[in-house]
């Protein structure tokens, strides 16, 4: 690159990745987290269009590791392809477009994460009443829901899709149904992990 624009080039990067102060300090007495930021500054200089990252945010405080996630949506923005790997579930959730689950080099499921969500049994609707008649007219209407008597609550089972949730509506439309609350609720990410690598059996018969 021509010396003027790897200058500009080299100090929009360190503008962006937060290391100005740092530019004339030896690499070697950056922390972990300041070193992790280099080298990730320094992947974009040749417009690359992919990107590996190994587990890019491991050992980061959390302020750090929100920094990162920032950095990696913009890169992502810019058009860049990212193949990203994590340890951290939530991490995967935030970032990635798509998700592919290793379970001891195998590999177990791949999807959005919604999708891989809507593959686990556990996710409902949760609808509130405030009124003991509609709430036992719409328990016997659902059969294999859950209620809660005490609280006016009804679970129905869901894969959180837009199609039930918009048939549920419809059928509580057609029949005049007034519901208080609804909400969806969806397996959390650690559940989803345990049952796609197995380990939700495993945990089960360690009981």
């Amino acid at each position: 690159m021509p010396q003027a624009i790897a200058r500009q080039g080299i100090t929009d990067l360190l503008e962006r990745f937060d290391l100005v102060e740092a530019a004339r300090k030896l690499a070697a007495t950056f922390s972990g987290g300041m070193r992790r930021k280099l080298d990730l500054a320094m992947t974009p200089v040749g417009q690359p269009g992919i990107i590996f990252l190994d587990e890019p945010t491991a050992g980061l405080d959390p302020r750090s590791r929100r920094t990162m996630w920032e950095v990696i949506r913009e890169l992502a923005r810019d058009g860049v392809t990212i193949f990203l790997t994590t340890q951290y579930l939530e991490e995967a959730d935030e970032l990635a477009d798509r998700i592919a689950v290793l379970d001891e080099g195998r590999l177990v499921a791949e999807g959005t994460a919604a999708e891989l969500k809507r593959r686990i049994p556990g996710g409902h609707i949760l609808l509130q009443f405030s009124d003991s008649e509609e709430f036992d007219t719409v328990s016997r209407a659902f059969a294999g829901s859950s209620r809660d008597e005490a609280a006016l609550t009804l679970q129905i089972p869901s894969d959180g899709g837009v199609r039930s949730l918009r048939s549920l509506i419809d059928r509580l439309d057609a029949e005049s149904i007034a519901v208080n609350e609804l909400s969806v609720h969806m397996p959390d990410r650690d559940e989803v992990f345990l049952a796609l690598t197995g380990r939700a059996e495993d945990r089960s018969s360690a009981r």
